[in-house]
């Protein structure tokens, strides 16, 4: 799918809805059958849709803890990057993120990859 900044947005504001209730269909709708998803780039993906829900819901921040916000940098045919930042306030962490992502002819994330670094 080639996909838009529009596309990629609406993506991204379904992720962080996905994140915050994690509900398993939401978190699977996001992704196709078969993708891969990184937590760092140096790490082996969960592979497949169902490990991807699974890994989320077994590390589940507690509800309330967070704010995020992503934004489309970059679209070019199936590939977005994104960027934003996730905050912690009660622990006074801040994250700013990319996000590395290849969608699917569905829409679907095929492969995603994030980078983080933590603000001091």
């Amino acid at each position: 799918m080639t996909m838009t900044h529009d596309d990629a947005a609406r993506w991204l504001d379904g992720y962080i809805e996905a994140w915050r209730t994690y509900d398993p269909d939401a978190i699977g709708n996001l992704f196709s059958e078969d993708a891969e998803y990184r937590y760092h780039p140096w790490e082996d993906p969960v592979r497949g849709r169902a490990a991807i829900v699974a890994s989320w819901r077994d590390n589940q921040d507690e509800p309330g803890s967070w704010e995020a916000e992503y934004r489309p940098w970059a679209v070019d045919g199936d590939r977005v990057v994104a960027t934003g930042i996730s905050r912690y306030p009660q622990e006074q962490r801040t994250y700013h993120n990319v996000f590395l992502c290849r969608f699917d002819a569905d829409g679907r994330c095929h492969e995603f990859t994030e980078v983080f670094a933590k603000e001091r």
